[in-house]
Order: C-alpha cells, then sequence, then structure tokens
C-alpha cells in the first residue's frame, strides 16, 4: 500500500473547477473548460480519461451516474446511467449452469449487464454540452494511443487482480505488460467511434458487432438487441434536509437514500456540539449506518421491479421511529439489526464547476478491482462486474430479471446553503460510500472544516471488506484520537486499527463555491493520484 503524507491546502480558482483521483483526469478537465466546454463536458473529459488511466477502477465497460445542477434554471436533474440486464440474464439460466449466485468475476458477470456509462456520457451531452464530443473524448484517446504512467496505485492493484486478470487474454495483452507505460490502442479505436458517432459508435457499429462476437464466443449474456436497448434515464433526485443545508442524492437503485436517513437520524444529536472525532461522534455515526444499511439491505432495488419506499426511508418521521434502536452507550449487535455486503469495490467520482455556476457530480465504476478482469476481445474495454449484485433468491427485491439494473453501491451528491450552489462531493468505496459522505458533510457542516479538511479527516468504515470478518468490524485509521480508539473498543466495537492512512478509507473528491466570493474551493484525497485543478 501506497504510504500517504499529506498538508495540501485547499485549491482556490475564479472561473472552474475540476477534481477527481488522477491529476491527469482532472488537467483534461479543466482543459476543456478553458476551451469553453460546460461542467458537463469537462465530466466528460475526466470521466473518459480516467477510463484510460485508472483501469483498475473505472471504464468505458462500467456504469455511471450523475447529479447536475443547471445554473440558469437552478435545477438539479438526475442521470441513471445503470446497465440494464441482458435478455437472457434470469435465474433459471445459472441454475442451468448449476450456479447458486452470481460469480464475482469472469464473462458471466461482464456480460450479464450492458456497460451504461457510456450512454449517460452522450446523453448529458446532448442536453448540456457545449464542446463537439470529439472535443471532449480527445485527451482520453491520446492517452489510449499514445500510452500513459502506471502510477504506484495502479500497479498495486494490478498485482492484487494478476492471477484474474491472466485468464483473459486480451486483459494479459494490455495490463501485464512490462514497463512503466500502458497503451490501449484497442480501447483508443473504441473511444474514437464514440467521439465520431456517439450514442452508436458503442452500442451499434463494430464495436457492438465486436462485444457480441467476443460474448457469444465466451458463451456470456448479451446480445445486439440487448445493447440497443441501453439508453440514459433522465428521473427525479433524492433531497433532504441537514441543519439548514439542503442534500441531493442520487435515488434508487443507488444507495444514496442512506445518506439522508442518516443524517435525519443524526440531526437531533446534536454532533456539533459533540467532540470533533470524539468517541460519540463516531459511536452516533457507526449506529445511524448500522439502521440505515438495515433498511438498504431489505428494500433497495430497480425501483421498475421492485416497490421501494423512497418517501418514507427519507422522511424525518421514519428517522424518529428508528432513533429510539440506537444506544448511546453500547454497541448494537448484528443480530438486532443485521447488514450485509461487503466494503470492497473500486470507483471514480468527478465534480466539474464552469464560470456559469454550472456544475456536474458524477460517479463511474467498474465494481471490483479490474471490473469482471475480462477485456471484451478487440474493444479494449474492461467489462464491468457489477451484476455480482445481484441475487438468485426470487424473493429478493435485487433479484436478476432481464432488463433491470441491480442494486448499486455508486452514489452521488450536490449540496445547497440559502438557495444557492454550495458544494459537490462523492467518493469510491463501494458499501463504504454513504458512510464518507456522513463524514465529510458532518466535518463541514458541524465543525466548520474547509473541503480539503474534511477529506484529509482520519475516516472510519464500519462492516467486513474480506470473508471471514465480522459483518461490524470498525475500521479506523490511526489518526483518530488514542482516547476515541480505546472508548470505541470499550463500547463494544470490534475495532481494526488501520494505519494513518488507507486507501481502502476510499477516494474522495470535492468543490464547494464561496457564497460572498464566488470562489470555487476543490479538495482532492490524498488517497489517491488525484489533484483539484481550476484556472
Amino acid at each position: 500500500m501506497t504510504d500517504i503524507r499529506t498538508g495540501r491546502p485547499a485549491t482556490l480558482a475564479p472561473n472552474g473547477m475540476v477534481t477527481c483521483p488522477h491529476s491527469l483526469a482532472s488537467a483534461a478537465g479543466v482543459d476543456v473548460l478553458r476551451a469553453g466546454g460546460s461542467a458537463i463536458d469537462a465530466a466528460i473529459a475526466a470521466s473518459s480519461s480516467l477510463s484510460v488511466l485508472y483501469p483498475h477502477m473505472t471504464g468505458v465497460g462500467g456504469d455511471a451516474f450523475w447529479l447536475i445542477y443547471d445554473a440558469r434554471t437552478k435545477q438539479v436533474r438526475y442521470l441513471d446511467g445503470g446497465g440494464r440486464a441482458a435478455q437472457g440474464g434470469t435465474i433459471d439460466a445459472f441454475t442451468r449452469r448449476g450456479l447458486s449466485e452470481v460469480p464475482y468475476r469472469g464473462v458471466l458477470p461482464g456480460t450479464l449487464t450492458v456497460p451504461g456509462a457510456v450512454a449517460s456520457w452522450t446523453e448529458a451531452h446532448a442536453a448540456y454540452g457545449r464542446l463537439p464530443l470529439a472535443r471532449c473524448l480527445e485527451t482520453a484517446i491520446g492517452y489510449a494511443r499514445d500510452g500513459f504512467p502506471v502510477t504506484a496505485r495502479m500497479a498495486y492493484w494490478r498485482g492484487l487482480a494478476e492471477e484474474e486478470l491472466k485468464k483473459s487474454p486480451e486483459a494479459t495483452a494490455i495490463f501485464l505488460q512490462p514497463g512503466k507505460v500502458l497503451r490501449n490502442p484497442d480501447l483508443a479505436n473504441t473511444l474514437t467511434a464514440i467521439a465520431r458517432d456517439g450514442w452508436s459508435g458503442f452500442y451499434e457499429g463494430d464495436v457492438a458487432k465486436e462485444l457480441v462476437r467476443w460474448c457469444q464466443r465466451n458463451e456470456g449474456f448479451f446480445d445486439a438487441g440487448d445493447l440497443k436497448a441501453q439508453k440514459a434515464r433522465w428521473e427525479k433526485p433524492l433531497v433532504g434536509t441537514y441543519r439548514g443545508v439542503t442534500i441531493y442524492e442520487t435515488p434508487a437503485p443507488t444507495q444514496g437514500f442512506a445518506v439522508l436517513e442518516m443524517l435525519n437520524l443524526l440531526e437531533p444529536l446534536k454532533l456539533h456540539e459533540r467532540e470533533f472525532l470524539g468517541p460519540d461522534y463516531v459511536h452516533l455515526m457507526v449506529q445511524a449506518k448500522q439502521l440505515a444499511y438495515h433498511d438498504r439491505d431489505r428494500h433497495l432495488a430497480d425501483p421498475r421491479f421492485a416497490d421501494v419506499p423512497m418517501d418514507r426511508l427519507i422522511s424525518k418521521k421514519y428517522a424518529d421511529e428508528r432513533r429510539a434502536l440506537m444506544d448511546p452507550a453500547r454497541a448494537i449487535p448484528w443480530d438486532r439489526i443485521p447488514s450485509y455486503g461487503s466494503l470492497a469495490g473500486d470507483t471514480v467520482y468527478v465534480a466539474a464547476v464552469d464560470k456559469e455556476g454550472n456544475a456536474a457530480s458524477l460517479i463511474h465504476s467498474l465494481y471490483g478491482g479490474f471490473g469482471s478482469a475480462v477485456v471484451a476481445g478487440r474493444t479494449g474495454v474492461v467489462l464491468q462486474n457489477r451484476s455480482a449484485y445481484f441475487s438468485l433468491d426470487p424473493t429478493n427485491p435485487n433479484h436478476v430479471e432481464p432488463g433491470k439494473t441491480p442494486l448499486h453501491t455508486l452514489i452521488a451528491s450536490l449540496a445547497f446553503r440559502d438557495d444557492r450552489f454550495w458544494a459537490a462531493v462523492g467518493c469510491m468505496g463501494a458499501d463504504g460510500q454513504p458512510q464518507i459522505h456522513l463524514q465529510t458533510y458532518a466535518a463541514m457542516i458541524d465543525h466548520d472544516c474547509d473541503i480539503q479538511e474534511a477529506l484529509e479527516t482520519p475516516r472510519f468504515l464500519s462492516g467486513r471488506f474480506a470473508i471471514g470478518e465480522e459483518r461490524d468490524t470498525l475500521h479506523m485509521e490511526g489518526r483518530f484520537p488514542a482516547a476515541t480508539i480505546a472508548e470505541m473498543k470499550k463500547r463494544g466495537h470490534p475495532v481494526n486499527q488501520w494505519g494513518p492512512w488507507n486507501e481502502l478509507a476510499g477516494h474522495a473528491h470535492g468543490i464547494v463555491v464561496d457564497p460572498a466570493s464566488g470562489l470555487r474551493i476543490g479538495g482532492s484525497d490524498p488517497r489517491s493520484d488525484g489533484a483539484a485543478i481550476g484556472y
């Protein structure tokens, strides 16, 4: 794991800003802003660049979800870029294969759902793009064609996935070659097709034919009809309030409601009057997480296929009912409030704000490290394994069905103060994402941290990272006060103390707009290779 040292200030800029987990991708976004592009153009430039530069965490073969603030209309819109299950994706299809669960790696999870990110890029661009799509993808194409540096972090995660990548000849040819510079010319060709033809450049034409050819040869799921059916959808975002701040989150099938439920549970407990990073501060957040994640695991699924009681889950009244289960003195045993799932997962988050004040909050992922660990033929595309989240239990609301999007850990947020855009915040970290949103907003709202201070604050994540760990393991970075760590153990939390910094605590990024000066204030997580860059 890469050693982390920091002390960086927040980035200040008067006009526009982009932040994400790789500095070259942030620079690509700012280059587009300088050329007259919108925040959405910049987010696409950064996201597509990350699809090349950070292939262990995101890619063209993944899914993406957006919150977009339109400064002219003062409205927030949500764009769902979740991939849909193929028509052949049924419980019976797995039963015939002798499988009782969706595999985590390989062709089956890679082809069970169609990649949704490209459809989200083209839909967002059609609505809010100012530059040609080809200009937005220009930097990504160049890095894929000419090569890019392999960072220490990428090398580390590539090493962890090496045995899985070796099972895919195409992945081996791209990612397991020696040298400090990596090239993916097939991906450059795929991105060029998207730049030229937009949506149809990926979901129809030569790229689609190669995706289908490879899928059929390897006994996968999706076909040409499944690719053509993939569209991004505009829906209503979720909205809640916390101590006078209005916060938007992405709705089902994402877990964004968990952030709002946790904030509702905690608001009457006055975290701003409690010691910052003290034992009560951490203990109450962990208990709020347990309640919200219990609700997530019971209810969350694609709302087009399941009845998700979202209005109730994010209501203050419901939080008042659930708060009675919280114990201020002791950890809540998981057999009282059960939860499932794993914290392991890899994602990228992009925040962009342009000169006019438009904002994009974009979350984009392959799910696991290098997704399904397969590259789809000569496309250069790493396919995601998000469909591993599907259940094969027909009574589970998240069970696999044709056309259905699986439960998504991906979430993005926007926040407003006094009806004015204030912040865009997001992170990677699978099940950890709502917890990181919570800790970041609490640091800023309750304890007046700036965005960079909030992102550098020692972080905890409640949950298990691996099979065999207790479900209620509390992972804490070692920079927490020693008295807090000792008290958490005393209250019954099974604490796993990390070192001072740990990349498993997630990559979080954000941009705040100062209400007085209008300055863009950017933060980037030192646990990543990222940077907040403005102009």
